[in-house]
């Protein structure tokens, strides 16, 4: 197992808010660990809660040594939201802050994934890309209504808007999930730096060239550029090679 990240400020940004997480070491009970995060706010807010939430989230992975995979990175991931949300009470300018978050690991051979906001997870396998993860935005929640059809959801203004984030509120409901891996997978974490600006056939034909993990994050990143870079760009590859 080997997982290679990395962030880009874009191409249209003031700063870089986008933070990953990449452990291919034992954390905890956890065999390795990888996070994604996009911070919200104005000013150092959102850089302040996506780094402030991937340091929450490592250190209770790291003291709680009694919890099964899934269960531990929802703990973390309520954790980290809750400490996220006292640091914007304390302090004036951080008022409002959040941040997107996305965890994941693999042990015994299954993926673990807990989740709050609209970083994605994919999974690639014999030739085939799928989102494995469901947005938290309101067009995801008109799409998933039948308000709207994929092609509406795809082109609407609205697909940003937030409906859960890390930090926001004093609680927050996680998604999570898993399945089971096979030898030659590989899985992409992104925020929607690279979702909103690179197709997932783009994202699939990148991944499944045959250079090294840390090249494939590079050139997704150099893609999403490319195409406009209207956002900052954060990525993890993860690959389970047989």
């Amino acid at each position: 197992m080997i997982g290679f990240g990395n962030t880009d400020i874009g191409k249209r940004r003031k700063a870089n808010q986008d933070f990953v997480y990449v452990n291919n070491e034992k954390i905890g009970i956890l065999d390795n660990l990888y996070i994604v995060a996009d911070g919200l706010g104005g000013h150092k807010a959102g850089e302040v809660a996506s780094e402030a939430s991937i340091d929450f989230f490592e250190q209770f992975v790291y003291e709680t040594l009694d919890e099964e995979p899934l269960d531990l990175l929802v703990s973390a991931l309520a954790y980290a939201n809750e400490y996220v949300y006292k640091l914007s009470k304390k302090n004036k300018e951080y008022e409002n802050m959040g941040t997107t978050l996305l965890a994941s690991s693999i042990k015994n051979s299954k993926l673990y994934i807990a989740h709050v906001g609209d970083c994605r997870l994919y999974g690639i396998r014999e030739g085939k890309i799928l989102q494995m993860t469901s947005d938290h935005t309101y067009t995801m929640d008109l799409l998933k209504a039948g308000i709207i059809s994929k092609e509406q959801a795809e082109s609407s203004k609205d697909s940003n808007i937030l409906t859960r984030a890390l930090g926001t509120d004093k609680n927050v409901k996680a998604d999570a999930l898993f399945c089971d891996i096979y030898d030659d997978d590989i899985f992409v974490m992104c925020s929607d730096g690279l979702s909103d600006m690179v197709s997932d056939e783009e994202i699939l034909r990148i991944v499944s060239e045959n250079i090294p993990t840390e090249q494939k994050v590079e050139n997704l990143i150099q893609k999403a550029n490319d195409n406009g870079g209207f956002d900052n760009i954060a990525v993890i590859v993860i690959e389970n090679k047989g």
